[in-house]
């Protein structure tokens, strides 16, 4: 096949990547703050979008990493093709397919890792792949971030419950403060989480570009990504993030814990603190790994609330399997492509059948802001609740006047 239609098919499909990262990881920022009431539903995935498009142009540090770091390319490296990237991009796709139509949380970023060097290992060889920076810049990482996320929110909802307790009022005593700015908080913190995917996760897909060009000759090894690489990415990222991925939002906003605005306040401060350090140093890191650990540990830090274990579970097993099975298929896409031009129309095919299916399935059982009832229930929970307390003090003190 023609190189250049070659190069122009794999920045089509890695922008339709960046796309299924926008929808699949909109929960990262907004599925708290829906969860508590903070924001309307689809007033969270438009802000998000736009914050996304905005962050995708604050750094390339990451794109970096992607471009030069992962697969060993140029004078000193291998000489990685068009069609190893498209092999590496449908493993990610396919991947990041079904784990949204399941409604799990996992990573886009190691999908998009998986694929690529499981394409790379099957159509060049283990030498291919620069094993020091997976290690270092995604799988340290991966395993370090969500942690120290986790630790971070359950101290930060700890101190937000001490520094603004409440008496009990059943003791006659009244309400000393009010936890209403939390929710007011959440929507600069959630912002805050949204502008910060941009700065990171955009950017995966910049360095694919950037990696596509390089491979064809069209821009020097070791250079970052062109501003209209950047451009498009941005827009790719914001669109998908509007398009809202609503299966995720309900995973995350109700199915790890019950959310209350304080916890949301705290697991959005940590996990953007997390991910904008990450952005700066340059590693590549899973913002569904460090937005999950951030959940459970608000979770864990408010008394009276629990971790549904088993959903933590599932979500785990799914981050344990994205890299493997990313690089399954990617790596028989590579031998597929391999074969010829025949090869390659038959991957394209079968990849786009396999996506159809999927939005076809997804249709079945429909999920979004107009039925995402978990979410919007939690919210209207956390209003009811301070009603409440407001009419049992009125009560109080009538009894009181008319005594």
């Amino acid at each position: 096949m023609e190189i250049t239609v070659m190069v122009a098919l794999v920045i089509a499909l890695a922008l339709f990547f960046d796309f299924t990262n926008g929808f699949h990881d909109t929960a990262n920022a907004m599925a708290t703050p829906i969860a508590t009431g903070a924001i309307k539903p689809k007033t969270a995935v438009a802000l998000a979008a736009v914050l996304n498009l905005v962050g995708a142009f604050l750094s390339t540090e990451v794109a970096k990493t992607v471009s030069g770091g992962i697969i060993r390319e140029g004078a000193d490296g291998v000489q990685i093709t068009p069609d190893i990237i498209f092999a590496g991009l449908m493993g990610a796709i396919l991947w990041n397919m079904i784990t949204w139509l399941k409604g799990l949380p996992s990573s886009s970023s190691h999908a998009l890792f998986g694929g690529l060097i499981g394409a790379a290992i099957a159509g060049i060889g283990l030498h291919s792949v620069n094993f020091v920076s997976v290690v270092q810049k995604v799988l340290l990482p991966a395993v370090v971030a969500p942690v120290i996320a986790a630790v971070v929110a359950y101290v930060c909802t700890r101190l937000a419950y001490a520094l603004t307790s409440r008496h009990d009022p059943e003791t006659g005593s009244k309400l000393t403060q009010k936890r209403g700015g939390f929710r007011t908080g959440q929507v600069f913190t959630s912002s805050l989480v949204a502008l910060a995917h941009g700065t990171n996760d955009a950017q995966k897909t910049m360095g694919i570009i950037t990696l596509v060009l390089i491979s064809a000759g069209s821009q020097a090894p070791g250079s970052g990504p062109q501003l209209w690489v950047i451009g498009a990415c941005a827009l790719a990222i914001a669109v998908g993030t509007y398009s809202g991925g609503w299966r995720i939002i309900r995973t995350l906003g109700s199915g790890l814990t019950e959310v209350k605005p304080a916890q949301g306040f705290a697991a959005e401060t940590s996990t953007a603190a997390a991910i904008l350090a990450s952005s700066q140093l340059g590693f590549a890191l899973s913002t569904t790994h460090v937005a999950s650990g951030s959940v459970i540990g608000s979770g864990m830090g408010r008394r009276g609330t629990s971790v549904h274990w088993s959903t933590a579970g599932k979500i785990a097993l799914g981050w344990l399997f994205t890299l493997p099975a990313a690089g399954i298929v990617g790596a028989l896409t590579a031998m597929l492509v391999h074969t010829g031009t025949v090869g390659f129309v038959i991957a394209a095919v079968a990849g786009t059948a396999a996506v159809v299916y999927m939005f076809i399935a997804s249709g079945r059982n429909p999920v979004g802001h107009h039925n995402a009832v978990e979410v919007e229930e939690a919210g209207q929970a956390v209003r009811f609740a301070k009603k409440k307390a407001a009419a049992v003090s009125r009560a109080n003190n009538s009894k009181g006047d008319r005594k």
